[in-house]
């Protein structure tokens, strides 16, 4: 599933790992703040690297969208998600290309009292089976991103997300 890649380097912020993906080296970026603070250490580590915003991919879950279901977008708003609205302001744009990993319950009758327990809840045995899958997915049109641009990939993905 993943492209060869390991944890290289860790600031106080996030960590670093370097991967060649689809003969492109690419940096991946993990910030290691609090969710909604996430925006910060990804403009640092953008505004170190020379990198664009509209050159930044933005990984993230989404209640939103149910369990298994992958969106990527160019742009547009942070649909309510503190971590990309954090990512977005200290970018300073809506133009942030980003993939949406849907965790909804696929039990809709399932009430959801505390979001932040929830996305922080394990996942069972059936909905990790489910988030590999999309995961082997996310990998996919990453890679096609990558070749062909993100309109053949939101083309190609988002018709059979979910």
């Amino acid at each position: 599933m993943g492209c060869g890649g390991r944890w290289l380097r860790a600031t106080e912020q996030g960590l670093e790992a370097e991967v060649e993906i689809e003969g492109r080296q690419v940096t991946m970026m993990k910030p290691l703040t609090y969710m909604n603070l996430s925006g910060l250490p990804v403009a640092e580590w953008a505004r170190a690297h020379s990198i664009e915003r509209t050159e930044v991919l933005v990984y993230f879950d989404d209640i939103a969208l149910p369990l298994g279901a992958l969106r990527l977008r160019e742009r547009g708003t942070d649909g309510g998600h503190r971590g990309l609205s954090s990512v977005l302001t200290a970018l300073g744009g809506l133009d942030v290309p980003r993939a949406r990993i849907g965790i909804r319950p696929e039990d809709e009758s399932e009430r959801i009292e505390d979001l932040a327990d929830f996305v922080l809840s394990p996942f069972t045995a059936e909905e990790r089976k489910r988030m590999d899958e999309v995961l082997e997915r996310v990998v996919s049109a990453t890679r096609m991103l990558l070749a062909e641009g993100i309109a053949k990939a939101m083309s190609r993905y988002n018709a059979s997300a979910g």
